[in-house]
């Protein structure tokens, strides 16, 4: 008697059983429990069309718009995973689109703030205003361009170079002194009495009000030079009292994650600190240190009320930071919106101002891009 098994014949590929067998299951997405793809993008085209109408019953604006639709949103779209894929995933949902909208909020005074500089600060930006200070600009000047409705005549030239050399030389002033302080905190401290003392008085600095960090400059040089010792240099102190903690802490939180191996490793090799701290350390921290930089440069660039007390305001150009008074981009602005130079057409100088504010934005855009270059330049290599 033969134990050999028959083999089955193999069904052909056009037969009803083996498309039975090799068909995909289709089933709704709904039956797996699963929202679809659709829902989401749908909840929220429905939220911002609701969102516009609820904001169009009370006035329409922005501001109300984005909040009702948010919460149209957030409402909608966890409601329905809730039904559909369950308690637990609802509440996932509910956290995430929390997150989401939270997100959005925060991004709509941006996106309004950039809207309104470059839709009031284009006409005003042209080759003559980035060229043309406002020396022998008069009220007179302003009226009969309205009157002709010629091109304003007047630029930003001076408190642009103003701008650049009082924040290079704060920038010049800074930098070493913070990323030594850092260093020191570091890689030489052993926690003692200096370098708590040290610490305690970056954080104390952190929160100087700017006027103060002026009317220190001011007072200083005013002791040294006499009590009119307005110039770019006493801007530039000033605004480095206001630079210097944040490349100190910036500075240090970037050495502090340096692995320590790369440090035993050069050690072992014979290198000496000082230069295991030149080649290893700072230049494996080099990208977080650019940005801490370029962190504090954006943080001073803005400032006003400093630039005032130290450096004044002045119309005509003046590239020596050693003499004279100084005008630097906000206080350009500053001036043209508190003391038009027509009090009877204020309109040139408003869009002076904006275009200002305008070049101050690209300004500290090009800053950042600057220091993504720089970081990415001086980098360490990676391997393989």
């Amino acid at each position: 008697m033969s134990l050999t098994k028959t083999p089955q014949p193999k069904p052909t590929s056009g037969s009803a059983q083996s498309r039975a067998e090799l068909a995909p299951r289709t089933r709704n997405a709904l039956a797996k429990g699963k929202l679809p793809r659709w829902a989401v993008p749908a909840t929220a085209a429905g939220a911002v069309i609701l969102g516009a109408a609820l904001s169009t019953l009370g006035g329409f604006s922005v501001a109300s718009f984005a909040i009702y639709a948010a919460l149209l949103f957030v409402i909608g779209a966890t409601t329905a995973t809730g039904i559909v894929e369950g308690a637990r995933r609802g509440k996932n949902a509910l956290a995430l689109y929390l997150i989401y909208g939270a997100f959005i909020l925060a991004l709509i005074p941006l996106a309004s703030v950039i809207y309104t500089v470059l839709e009031k600060g284009l006409p005003g930006m042209s080759l003559h205003f980035l060229t043309s200070s406002m020396n022998g600009v008069t009220g007179a000047v302003d009226n009969q361009s309205v009157a002709e409705g010629g091109p304003v005549v007047g630029g930003a030239y001076h408190a642009l170079m103003g701008t650049l050399l009082i924040t290079l030389w704060a920038t010049i002033i800074s930098v070493p002194v913070g990323m030594l302080t850092a260093v020191y905190l570091v890689e030489y401290s052993k926690g003692g009495l200096l370098s708590r003392a040290i610490t305690f008085f970056v954080d104390v600095m952190t929160g100087i009000p700017s006027i103060v960090a002026g009317l220190f400059a001011a007072a200083f040089f005013g002791v040294i030079l006499g009590p009119n010792a307005r110039m770019g240099i006493v801007a530039a102190v000033a605004l480095s009292v206001l630079m210097i903690p944040t490349v100190v802490r910036s500075t240090e939180e970037m050495l502090k994650i340096v692995p320590n191996e790369l440090r035993e490793a050069s050690y072992a090799l014979g290198v000496r600190r000082w230069r295991t701290i030149l080649k290893v350390v700072i230049p494996t921290a080099i990208s977080g240190i650019a940005s801490g930089v370029t962190l504090a440069i954006a943080r001073v660039i803005g400032e006003t009320a400093p630039i005032l007390v130290t450096a004044g305001i002045a119309s005509n150009i003046n590239l020596n930071v050693f003499a004279n008074w100084m005008s630097t981009l906000p206080t350009f602005i500053y001036y043209q919106i508190l003391t038009p130079t027509s009090p009877t057409n204020i309109d040139p100088s408003i869009q002076r101002a904006w275009a200002a504010a305008l070049l101050l934005i690209l300004m500290v855009m090009a800053l950042n891009l600057v220091a993504r270059l720089v970081a990415s330049i001086f980098a360490p290599k990676k391997g393989r």
